[in-house]
């Protein structure tokens, strides 16, 4: 009876999403307490907005990215699929309306065709993925590679082509311009395609066989199921929802600038699909857990920044690596609390290593600080090697009461 009664919980705690709420909150409280501005209190309205922008933002294409994760591939792309997209937009909207382009005052046939052609560009990668993949018979990871490469010469070419060799399309557009980057608008449009993409994954045939398909290939394939449509739809999908990214980015920031536009982004949806649940290995995730490691993917970054202040742009990629890090360990130990980090000789070479890691990200993270100190950045790396050091002597404890 107690047993009967304790398993709603267990199922609840031993979920992802559930984890990941608790860790989010964590993350505004403490961003709250160490922030010197106090922005979370001053400002909670306009702190919202920007986390729900840049979580919607990331949404669209890690939702892609996780789809693509579930089915067994990988998708490198994503940045420069974003940038390529803004580059189409662009160029699309010079050519269905120049005079209207020049002057700031494009008609709505030629948005709307002008955005139908970019998701259409997407589609298109989609399918050169997917025939390369399926076809040609190269790994995910090299063929989304060549592309993450490819595209974005591809879009920066294409810029110099339509430019007069300029770098960059601006868009002067103001009132489309605030239509398409409106919070209000994009996170309306990110629901609609959230809640398609959840039902398409949890209650169709097709998201059971993308399911399938990532935890077996070979098996899905025997069992009669089209294993090469199935990619082609995830890797349209991905290639699609990243275009979409693109549109917006490009009314955000008033101009395609296809040299760094999206660069790196593609980490930062794999990141966010990881963080929410999904295995490298395929055939697990969720889409509440991805939209959720978005929202906490983002949050972190923000607290980073109101923390650490000027400068923490610097630091984004180390932060996303150690919460990806974490985020994979701890996925990983469901069921298993006993695991053995720091047994091994390998585990104890690397407790000083960790140590004198944590002392140097102490000392980049707030070396600006007026209440820094070298001694901070010492105790902090000192403190990180007994509590490792810690769990190396329950590791051994528990290996001798195995």
């Amino acid at each position: 009876m107690n047993a009967q009664s304790a398993n709603p919980f267990q199922r609840l705690w031993s979920s992802v999403e559930f984890k990941l709420i608790l860790a989010w909150l964590l993350v505004v409280v403490l961003t709250a307490l160490l922030d010197q501005g106090h922005t979370y209190w001053n400002n909670p309205a306009s702190s919202a907005e920007m986390i729900i922008r840049s979580t919607v933002l990331l949404g669209f294409f890690a939702l892609g990215s996780a789809v693509i994760i579930i089915s067994g591939g990988i998708d490198l792309s994503s940045g420069s699929v974003i940038a390529m997209s803004a580059t189409v937009f662009g160029t699309l909207l010079m050519f269905c309306s120049p005079e209207g382009f020049r002057s700031g005052e494009i008609p709505a046939w030629a948005v709307i065709v002008s955005i139908a052609g970019t998701l259409l560009a997407g589609a298109a990668v989609g399918t050169l993925h997917a025939w390369l993949i399926t076809c040609v018979g190269l790994p995910p990871f090299i063929a989304t590679l060549a592309t993450l490469v490819g595209l974005r010469s591809f879009s920066r070419g294409l810029t110099l082509a339509v430019t007069n060799n300029k770098t960059q399309i601006d868009f002067t557009n103001e009132a489309l311009r605030n239509t398409l980057k409106d919070v209000t608008n994009i996170s309306i449009v990110f629901v609609i395609f959230a809640l398609a993409v959840w039902f398409l994954m949890s209650r169709t045939v097709l998201g059971r066989h993308l399911h399938a398909m990532g935890g077996n290939e070979q098996a899905a394939r025997l069992s009669g199921i089209n294993t090469d449509r199935l990619k082609w739809f995830a890797y349209v999908l991905g290639s699609v929802s990243a275009s979409m990214v693109g549109i917006i980015y490009f009314a955000d920031s008033a101009s395609a600038k296809p040299d760094n536009l999206g660069r790196g982004y593609e980490l930062n949806a794999i990141a966010a699909s990881v963080i929410g649940g999904c295995s490298l290995q395929g055939g697990v995730g969720t889409i509440p857990g991805t939209i959720l490691g978005c929202l906490f993917l983002r949050t972190v970054i923000d607290a980073v920044n109101k923390i650490v202040g000027t400068g923490a742009d610097v630091y984004e990629g180390m932060i996303v690596g150690i919460v990806v890090v974490l985020a994979v360990t701890f996925s990983q130990r469901i069921g298993r609390f006993q695991r053995y980090f720091f047994i091994s000789p390998i585990g104890r070479t690397a407790i000083p290593i960790l140590g004198l890691l944590a002392g140097v990200s102490f000392m980049l993270f707030f070396r600006t600080k007026p209440w820094y100190d070298n001694v901070y950045a010492l105790e902090a790396g000192i403190a990180v090697i007994a509590l490792l050091s810690l769990r190396w002597g329950l590791e051994r404890r528990w290996q001798r009461a195995a």
